[in-house]
C-alpha cells in the first residue's frame, strides 16, 4: 500500500482521518503480512504444463521495492516443455539499467543452487543453474538442465528488485 506522501496545503486542517491515511496506515502496510499471487510459468519453447504440481508465490511492496518467492513442486501430470523457463513477476521490474540477481535453489535428485535473474524493464525472471556438476557455468533453467526433472522436484526462488511503479 505504501505510495507516495500527500502534498500539504498551507492552511490546510490536519485531521485524524489525514493522519491515519498518511502515516499510521502507510506504516501498518509495511508490518503486514504478504500478499499471495500465482506466478506464471513460461518457457522460451514449447510452453510447460503445470498438471498436478503447485505453483505458489507471494511479494511484499514497500515504496518502489519487491521482495518476491516463488514455489515450484512438479506433479506426476507436469509436463515440462522446451526452452528456458521463465516466472511472471509481480510487478514489472524499473528499467534501471541492470538486473538484480536473487537465489534459486533447485531440489531433484541432487541439489542445485542458482540464481533468479531479474532483467531491466523485466515482468518475468528466468532461475540459472550451473550446467552440470563438473561444468559450473550457469544456464537459465529448462527441462533437462541443470538435471532430468520429474515429479516432486522443487524449485524455489527468492530476490529483491525495484519496480517499475
Amino acid at each position: 500500500m505504501t505510495f507516495a506522501p500527500r502534498t500539504w496545503v498551507v492552511g490546510e486542517t490536519v485531521t485524524a482521518a489525514f493522519l491515519n491515511a498518511e502515516i499510521r496506515d502507510q506504516l501498518n502496510s509495511m508490518f503486514a503480512a504478504w500478499t499471495s499471487y500465482t506466478p506464471t510459468w513460461t518457457s522460451t519453447g514449447t510452453a510447460p504444463a503445470l498438471g498436478n504440481g503447485t505453483l505458489v508465490g507471494r511479494y511484499m511492496k514497500v515504496g518502489r521495492t519487491v521482495t518476491v518467492h516463488a514455489n515450484l513442486i512438479t506433479g506426476s501430470t507436469t509436463t515440462y516443455g522446451t526452452g528456458a523457463y521463465n516466472f511472471a513477476l509481480p510487478s514489472q521490474a524499473a528499467n534501471v539499467g541492470s538486473s538484480y540477481i536473487g537465489n534459486a535453489h533447485l531440489l531433484a535428485v541432487d541439489r542445485w543452487n542458482g540464481q533468479w535473474i531479474v532483467s531491466p524493464n523485466a515482468t518475468i525472471a528466468g532461475p540459472a543453474f550451473p550446467i552440470s556438476a563438473t561444468n559450473t557455468r550457469t544456464a537459465l533453467m529448462g527441462p533437462a538442465a541443470p538435471e532430468a526433472l520429474a515429479a516432486g522436484a522443487q524449485l524455489r526462488m527468492t530476490t529483491v528488485y525495484e519496480s517499475a511503479t
